[in-house]
């Protein structure tokens, strides 16, 4: 017995133990019950008919002299199959009718629930019998029947499940590809909640077991001559108090084997959560000490010490990989729409690495998503302006859309573990996008996933692209996304938080290869983070935003050397190094970021701000420039000498 084998077999325990020597009986029992009985089953007898248990009949006889127990013995094929049967046909048309609601619109969703919350409200056993009354009395009524009633339940759990996925990031990256919806479900979607499917099909056999055997108790099921449990049951129930054996035996049967079924289903349902608990406990981030940076006197990492940075091309038609103008992210709200981003402009030339900061609930990555084209429904996404590499995807067919931010746009998630589909291979997923985009062969597209595997510096690519995500280390799945959006020729890498959840160690190999890349490949490079060190480290210039708005604009050096809006100053800080005096407390930013239903009147940092004024709370900044950076404050603090000589050389920003 392998290793794997040995743990799953102590944790079967003593319930699954005996529900796996029971389906062993039932699957003798169907494939040789009517091979062995059968002959005793269907013998004729009435001088010995409607005897009671006896050494040669050990259930008694019916009322033609048959013998019940090869009777029972041999109607268990008949009915493990129907109810097997019915289960299939019941599951298959739940997950089509579930996994249906993800190529349609939000209307059509909302139709779609409508009608199944209906279904469901229906009693699931009269809408069987008033199925089975209509089909006609009869195996192949029944088994209809049954499935038509289990139906909409399978449809119901199908599309939580596919909801619940849908939102994963390998699935948004997966759309962001172009990958067609009748793919995306059939690739992405039904084989990562396959496994709770299961589960409830293998406790849905022992239900329909029961619920067949009473429809043949009622006369709808299985006719004579045929028999399953429920017929012997229905045609011995009157004899209960003269010969009990003869109705107890099958009535023992079907409780038995809806017993073995759910001892099964409840199983596999153990083992399910605990291989979930256990990849949770696996998938926890380790933190290293150890790792070091070359730092400012304030903590900060110094521009270029980690990549050396590309010169920014000249202005020209074509000089830009991202233009956005004035672009808002708005959902619906009970109140009215509710603004997330309101009024981003930015522009970032090809080579040019650009770093965005803020707290949690600022809009930095609400405002990538939305480049990207990836703002979930009911979002919705206006911009005076949003053109990636000189081409704005609003003017283009949806065709063209995907190819453009499937090849020319590269995303690079927060979470390596979820940012991979868990169920398939990592080579299945790394050649997906040359595959749709590019037009590849199979073949070609793996040998260019290797050779993107070994640029991003991942060690035995051909053994890694044959490995599932969860096989791999985090900053190892973290490369393999970098070398995913290599795939095709990007002109704009958005990084929203990539080293998060990586320890420092790894953080800092990220980092590198990041500015290597933008280095090696031109491609404009946007990173996302909370953490300003690690932007520091990587971008020519920060942008860091508020409350959906970008509050200053200004490249790293002149950053470095003083801020000049206030929540700039505080996020520089709140930064610890190795000079903090430990006896006094790490420095904070007072108060919590405004949300976004209770934005102020003015400038939303002003309840934070130490240097706040009446104008301040009563009017909104406008972004403007001033000394060569782009800021929105009313007090803007002074820069150094040595940012004002610097900005000459290093003003960076929209034109």
């Amino acid at each position: 017995m392998t290793k794997q084998g040995g743990r799953y077999a102590s944790r079967i325990g003593p319930t699954g133990i005996m529900g796996a020597l029971g389906l062993l009986l039932l699957l003798f029992l169907a494939a040789c019950g009517p091979v062995i009985w059968g002959a005793d089953a269907s013998h004729l007898d009435v001088a010995a008919a409607q005897q009671g248990p006896s050494a040669r009949h050990l259930l008694g006889t019916d009322s033609l002299g048959r013998d019940m127990f090869a009777r029972v013995m041999a109607g268990a094929r008949l009915s493990l199959i129907l109810a097997v049967l019915a289960t299939a046909l019941g599951s298959a048309a739940g997950v089509l009718l579930g996994a249906f609601p993800t190529v349609l619109g939000r209307r059509g969703r909302r139709a779609w629930e409508s009608a199944m919350n209906t279904a469901i409200a229906f009693p699931a056993l009269l809408l069987a019998l008033c199925v089975a009354t209509v089909a006609g009395v009869g195996a192949k009524g029944a088994v209809l029947a049954l499935a038509l009633a289990t139906a909409p339940n399978y449809a119901r759990l199908t599309y939580t499940l596919a909801s619940s996925v849908s939102g994963s990031d390998y699935v948004s990256a997966a759309r962001m590809l172009g990958v067609s919806r009748a793919r995306l479900m059939l690739r992405h979607v039904l084989p990562n909640i396959a496994e709770p499917l299961i589960v409830t099909t293998t406790l849905q056999v022992g239900g329909m077991l029961i619920a067949l055997s009473g429809l043949s108790f009622l006369g709808l099921g299985v006719q004579p001559p045929s028999y399953d449990w429920g017929r012997l049951l229905s045609e011995n129930v009157n004899r209960i108090y003269t010969a009990p054996a003869a109705a107890l035996g099958p009535g023992v049967a079907i409780v038995v084997a809806g017993l073995v079924f759910n001892a099964l289903g409840e199983t596999a349902a153990a083992l399910v959560r605990d291989d979930a608990a256990s990849s949770a406990r696996d998938a926890r981030p380790r933190r290293f000490a150890g790792a070091r940076r070359r730092t400012t006197a304030g903590g900060l990492p110094r521009a270029g010490t980690t990549a050396q940075q590309t010169a920014v091309p000249a202005a020209g038609p074509d000089a830009y990989a991202l233009r956005v103008h004035d672009l808002r992210v708005l959902f619906p709200g009970p109140a009215g729409p509710v603004h997330t981003v309101r009024g981003v402009t930015l522009d970032v030339r090809h080579g040019e690495t650009v770093g965005i900061v803020g707290e949690s609930g600022s809009g930095k990555t609400l405002t990538a998503m939305a480049i990207a084209g990836l703002v979930p429904e009911p979002g919705q996404v206006t911009a005076d302006r949003l053109e990636i590499a000189g081409r704005d995807p609003g003017t283009l067919r949806a065709p063209e859309r995907r190819r453009l931010l499937g090849s020319t746009t590269a995303v690079v998630f927060q979470d390596p573990l979820s940012s991979f589909n868990p169920a398939l291979k990592m080579g299945r997923q790394l050649t997906e996008a040359s595959e749709a985009h590019l037009g590849l062969p199979h073949a070609e597209a793996i040998r260019l996933a290797q050779d993107r595997l070994k640029q991003v510096r991942v060690p035995s690519p051909a053994i890694r692209m044959a490995q599932y995500p969860h096989e791999l280390s985090g900053g190892m799945r973290q490369r393999a996304m970098i070398a995913m959006g290599l795939m095709g020729k990007p002109e704009l890498i958005i990084a929203d938080e990539p080293t998060t959840a990586l320890d420092v160690t790894v953080q800092e190999q990220i980092v590198r290869l990041l500015g290597r890349i933008n280095e090696d490949t031109g491609a404009a490079v946007l990173m996302i983070s909370h953490d300003i060190s690690v932007v520091t480290s990587l971008c020519r210039r920060v942008v860091v935003m508020y409350a959906g708005r970008i509050v200053e604009d200004v490249a790293v050096g002149s950053l470095l050397d003083g801020p000049a809006h206030p929540y700039t100053e505080a996020l520089l800080a709140a930064v610890p190094h190795m000079g903090n005096d430990r006896d006094q407390p790490l420095a904070t930013i007072p108060g919590r970021p405004p949300q976004s239903l209770e934005l102020p009147p003015g400038c939303a940092f002003a309840p934070r701000c130490r240097f706040v004024s009446d104008k301040c709370r009563g009017e909104q900044p406008p972004l403007e420039f001033r000394d060569g950076r782009r800021v929105a404050c009313w007090h803007p603090r002074p820069p150094s000498p040595a940012d004002r000589t610097d900005t000459t050389t290093t003003k960076a920003g929209p034109a």
